[in-house]
């Protein structure tokens, strides 16, 4: 996978104004190696914990914007702060690393870094932090409203009223159904299959005339 080691100060073009600084101190003072990746499918982030003196990893993805970034990155933080202290007695996103998440998030936006909406959304998770990001919808969903490129046609699943059919990047049809729970239950037109989607899943809204 291509992967990017990025100097102290290019890394402040990937964060928002006024967290360089105290996150370079994290950086520095626990010897983290940081790679900022290309788009991951599967994941925002990763932390790798130090093994035989060798420096802490962690990488996060580059196509994110400035806010998503740091938020990423501070998760990733978590799991380091959660290791020097537990090592491996504690479990990856257990009470240790929700404690630590949250003393991270609540230092940063006492800082003022983010804008109003994505720190009202930071709330729940300085409360009861999710262990993925699909477990942050609202706040996913407030943070895709600052990306910097946006694609045309393509929105949200969550943004579409019920009945709407969309297609999505693998070129299916399908039937926005009811949300079950945090997921939403849609129908393959082809199939009649049905199907569990993330309510911040990328899909493209097509019209009925058009299959």
């Amino acid at each position: 996978m291509p992967v990017t080691e990025h100097p102290m100060q290019a890394l402040a073009n990937y964060l928002p104004e006024g967290s360089f600084e105290p996150v370079v101190q994290y950086i520095h003072f626990y010897k983290v190696h940081l790679t900022v990746t290309k788009k991951r499918k599967s994941v925002l982030g990763d932390y790798r914990h130090s093994l035989m003196d060798k420096h802490h990893r962690i990488t996060v993805n580059g196509n994110l914007n400035k806010y998503e970034f740091l938020i990423t990155l501070l998760h990733e933080l978590a799991h380091l702060l959660t290791f020097e202290q537990f090592k491996h007695k504690a479990e990856a996103h257990g009470k240790e690393w929700k404690i630590h998440y949250s003393q991270l998030l609540i230092d940063f936006v006492q800082r003022k870094i983010f804008p109003s909406d994505i720190e009202k959304a930071l709330q729940k998770s300085i409360i009861n932090p999710a262990a993925t990001a699909n477990g942050e919808t609202e706040l996913l969903l407030v943070l895709r409203k600052y990306d910097v490129q946006k694609k045309d046609g393509i929105y949200h699943l969550a943004e579409l009223t019920e009945g709407s059919l969309f297609i999505t990047e693998n070129g299916r049809v399908f039937k926005k159904g009811a949300k079950r729970r945090k997921r939403f239950e849609c129908m393959e037109i082809k199939t009649g299959h049905l199907y569990s989607f993330s309510p911040v899943s990328e899909v493209k809204l097509i019209n009925h005339d058009k299959l």
